[in-house]
């Protein structure tokens, strides 16, 4: 009876604290999204024209390449998308006509480069092409050039190979300076209507050095004079006696350090001007600061002691 009751007892323990599945696990919720952060919008950034001085706009080109206007003796560089019979170069012949597939001779000379374009591309769509789409640039602007005058290699006139030319650029296709130029340059522009043509005088020792602001940008019948350059001598006591390139406005101490500056017997008080004036020869004195006129000699004396 004791035994039953034990065995009893130890099977309501078993029932009651028996082996029991996972722990009841609540339903898993869906991830909550944070509301989106709300950023302020920036105004829209707009980007300022450039303007120049006084809020002005800044100055264009003279003349713009699309409104050159084209003349005998030019190469122009056609093309005509996806047409290779078309795209060429074309030569305007002394009439002022070009000669294209298709249009035949086709006048050119007086048209901008924009008018012509807009021709032929109408030409091109009259029962040829159904949407043709075509370009002009100017290969070679022969029908623009300077004369070149004076002590230069080769002179004559120069074919400006763009729409304008340095003075540095003529002066080289003009075959550069001879031994016997001067060191001034003379550029006359050509006027046009109404106004006096405009010399400049540019020294071609700076130019050719590269010195700022110095060179000239030539157009279309302009004249560069390079003169003969004017002399002077010195003889005495110098170091380097002979003839020399006369530049404007030289002075007696700079014609001494062109010579070579004084010899040890040489005398900075004994030095005198022989030039001519009105026809006759004469010899005066000379101070370190007195200008040279062309064909002057200016001869140094020697020490008295």
């Amino acid at each position: 009876m004791g035994t039953n009751v034990i065995t009893s007892f130890a099977l309501l323990i078993a029932l009651s604290f028996g082996p029991q599945g996972p722990p009841h696990q609540p339903p898993a919720q869906p991830p909550q999204t944070p509301p989106p952060v709300q950023v302020p919008r920036a105004p829209d950034f707009v980007i300022p024209k450039p303007e120049g001085p006084a809020g002005t706009q800044p100055s264009q080109p003279a003349v713009a390449p699309e409104r050159y206007v084209v003349g005998p003796a030019d190469t122009l560089s056609i093309t005509v998308v996806g047409e290779p019979d078309l795209t060429n170069k074309y030569r305007v012949d002394p009439d002022g006509t070009i000669t294209m597939p298709y249009l035949g001779r086709q006048r050119a000379e007086g048209s901008t480069v924009a008018e012509l374009q807009n021709k032929i591309t109408t030409l091109l769509k009259d029962g040829y092409l159904q949407n043709p789409q075509v370009l002009i640039d100017v290969d070679v602007y022969k029908a623009r050039s300077v004369l070149v005058v004076g002590e230069v290699r080769s002179p004559g006139k120069v074919q400006l190979t763009g729409l304008t030319m340095s003075l540095l650029e003529a002066l080289a296709l003009a075959g550069s300076p001879t031994s016997a130029a001067a060191n001034e340059v003379i550029v006359v522009h050509t006027p046009k209507a109404g106004e006096v043509a405009k010399e400049i005088t540019v020294n071609r020792r700076d130019l050719e050095l590269g010195r700022a602001g110095l060179d000239v940008t030539l157009q279309d019948g302009d004249l560069i004079n390079v003169p003969t350059a004017k002399r002077f001598w010195i003889s005495g006591q110098v170091k380097n006696p002979g003839n020399y390139v006369l530049d404007t406005g030289t002075t007696v101490a700079q014609a001494l350090i062109l010579a070579g500056g004084l010899t040890e017997r040489g005398s900075d008080r004994r030095i005198t001007f022989i030039r001519t004036q009105n026809g006759k020869i004469i010899e005066v004195p000379a101070r370190m600061e007195d200008k040279l006129q062309p064909n002057d000699e200016i001869k140094v004396g020697s020490r008295l002691f």
